[in-house]
């Protein structure tokens, strides 16, 4: 089983590394990590990530996987890169997604007609692409896989790991990672959260919601050219 994940300059490391830890404990897995380049990648945080293989020496994916980060406004309209996951696509059985990696997936016409989850502030932009939000934790739609914001990267990976190996396997999986969420606080999702944190961090993010906004309306005008 061949797992292709995307890297990119500003992704944000948990999207990735959460499922990186699910799939690298899966049997009979390789997992290859693509950019354009293999030079070293930094995250939106500062961490740096050395990708294995170029988009143009990847082999075909069995699974095909789009992390977030605020880099992704830039992979929306970088034609390289939704060239690469188009043909990726064509082969892979399943094409799957973590926070806003889903924004990516839409922009490059993966989940137009799909039931899809991003992270909560940006989930709506998905209508832009003709795909159908859910605000779900993990959302399954034939074979595209989305989980919704960072954290949940490790109930997606989970979730198909038992689609791939059973139940039974993804379950030593979780119990080996010792996954066994207790948050020490209630306020992980806006229904949850206080309403001023959930205000006072819409503010912090007012600036750059603008920009994905309008990078999402740019891609999706490319997507609906290209259609017709």
């Amino acid at each position: 089983m061949h797992i292709v994940m995307l890297v990119f300059p500003q992704f944000t490391q948990l999207d990735l590394t959460g499922p990186f830890e699910v799939f690298a404990r899966m049997p009979d897995t390789k997992i290859s990590l693509a950019w354009k380049t293999t030079d070293p990648v930094t995250d939106g945080n500062g961490l740096r990530i050395v990708p294995t293989v170029d988009f143009d020496h990847c082999a075909r994916a069995d699974i095909l996987f789009v992390p977030g980060g605020f880099g992704q406004m830039a992979l929306m309209e970088d034609e390289a890169t939704l060239t690469f996951l188009r043909r990726q696509a064509e082969g892979a059985q399943w094409i799957t997604s973590v926070c806003t990696g889903s924004l990516v997936l839409a922009a490059a016409g993966l989940l137009t007609g799909y039931r899809a989850t991003s992270h909560w502030q940006w989930i709506d932009q998905l209508t832009l692409f003709g795909a159908e939000p859910v605000r779900e934790r993990v959302v399954i739609d034939r074979n595209r896989i989305t989980g919704a914001g960072v954290s949940s990267g490790i109930d997606f990976a989970l979730t198909l790991a038992a689609q791939l190996h059973g139940e039974r396997m993804a379950r030593t999986i979780q119990l080996s990672m010792e996954y066994d969420p207790a948050p020490p606080f209630d306020g992980g999702s806006p229904g949850k959260a206080d309403p001023k944190i959930v205000a006072y961090l819409n503010d912090r993010l007012a600036g750059i919601a603008g920009e994905r906004q309008a990078a999402a309306e740019r891609a999706a005008a490319r997507l609906r050219d290209g259609a017709d």
